[in-house]
């Protein structure tokens, strides 16, 4: 799968997040920091930990698997799927589970459609 965004938005409260779907390069480049900038504590103190604990080699594990730790934290908070940069059911398909999407009735402001 190419690289892909999935633009989520809390119904509640309107904010809005961007998350990106596949490798982490963040995590690669940076380590523990892209949990730390979006304010995903729990994926912060796991990494965080278990990097201490393996001198920073679970890095190799992370950037595999955070971005999807990400959408599942986004999901658990009550975010909902508004747009993506790619098909949103292919997405959905490699995920592996299926991805919350807001009514069809908003108001699409990325430029992209679900």
């Amino acid at each position: 799968m190419a690289y892909a965004k999935i633009y989520f938005e809390n119904p509640h409260s309107g904010q809005v997040k961007e998350a990106p779907v596949g490798f982490s390069w963040t995590v690669f480049f940076f380590g523990v920091f892209p949990p730390l900038f979006r304010n995903h504590w729990g994926g912060f103190a796991i990494i965080l930990i278990i990097s201490l604990i393996t001198f920073g080699l679970s890095n190799l594990v992370f950037m595999f698997i955070y971005n999807r730790m990400y959408i599942k934290h986004l999901i658990s908070e009550g975010y909902k799927a508004k747009a993506a940069s790619a098909d949103l059911d292919f997405i959905q398909q490699k995920f592996g589970s299926p991805i919350p999407k807001l009514p069809s009735s908003a108001h699409n402001r990325t430029g992209f459609d679900l």
